[in-house]
């Protein structure tokens, strides 16, 4: 054997050389992932719906996206999860599908669903993968002793506003999720006899701020050689412009929301701590 390599020395060394280059090559060419991800297909489907207890939820919403989301090809399993407010449903498919055409069929099985309660957002499908989870996690506190005495919860707009859009724009980031925190919001605290003096209930408000909270495109004008948009501007944008929502008009009798609630501008409720 090592007669026939030294008689044919110049054949193996020209043969190494190749498998050399060929190996440098691939060194350099074959994409690597430090974490793969091998684990099997997770999708989440997840449907808010502000207010509404766990069953009204399962009733309306959950029940209904099962119909149709059971026929998706290759499903595995299906988990679906009621709270307080919000629906979630996980599937799992196995390892090797196309994921990008599962969310399609997801997304398509999920616009067959006739319709949905008021107030319910529309579904939020998310991918999920073990290389999608957080590589990094930063924690937001005051400096010791709280010298300029923040207000931690309040500071969530902070952050959503300036340090999360430019933390997006680092290059290899694809998203930055921000928790902990409260919402900035504006309550009314209603007032049940003001309402029971002008008979008046807690829907009438809710439609009122439906119907009135929202911008209306009116088409276009054409005037000669020119051409104008026409926009309603009607969202809400400070307290004053709330309590003047007109909830009743009967003859020269004016009932707005300031005279059945105090309308305070604050944060949501903190029910969990980050």
């Amino acid at each position: 054997m090592f007669a026939a390599i030294i008689r044919h020395g110049i054949l193996v060394s020209v043969v190494t050389l190749i498998l050399l280059i060929v190996g440098i090559a691939a060194i350099w060419r074959i994409p690597v992932q430090m974490i793969p991800d091998l684990e099997t297909r997770v999708i989440g489907v997840e449907t808010q719906w502000a207010g509404a207890n766990p069953q009204d939820i399962e009733k309306d919403i959950l029940i209904e996206q099962e119909e149709y989301l059971r026929n998706v090809p290759n499903l595995q399993r299906m988990e679906s999860t009621a709270s307080s407010g919000s629906a979630e449903i996980e599937l799992e498919f196995p390892f090797g599908v196309d994921l990008t055409e599962t969310l399609i069929r997801v997304n398509n099985a999920l616009s067959q669903v006739p319709s949905y309660p008021n107030n319910v957002d529309q579904p939020r499908i998310v991918a999920n993968s073990f290389s999608a989870n957080a590589f990094m996690y930063f924690n937001v506190g005051p400096s010791e002793g709280n010298p300029r005495q923040l207000d931690m919860p309040a500071m969530r707009d902070y952050l959503e506003d300036n340090v999360r859009p430019r933390m997006e724009s680092v290059t290899g980031v694809s998203e930055v999720s921000v928790s902990g925190g409260a919402e900035r919001q504006m309550q009314l605290l209603l007032n049940p006899d003001a309402l029971a003096a002008r008979n008046l209930s807690i829907s009438d408000i809710q439609a009122a701020l439906e119907d009135r909270n929202q911008d209306v495109s009116g088409g276009n004008l054409e005037s000669g050689k020119r051409r104008y948009l026409l926009r309603t501007v009607g969202r809400f944008e400070d307290v004053q412009s709330l309590e003047e929502l007109i909830l009743r008009r009967q003859g020269d009798e004016v009932v707005r929301l300031g005279d059945v609630a105090e309308v305070q501008q604050s944060y949501a409720e903190l029910t969990s701590r980050s």
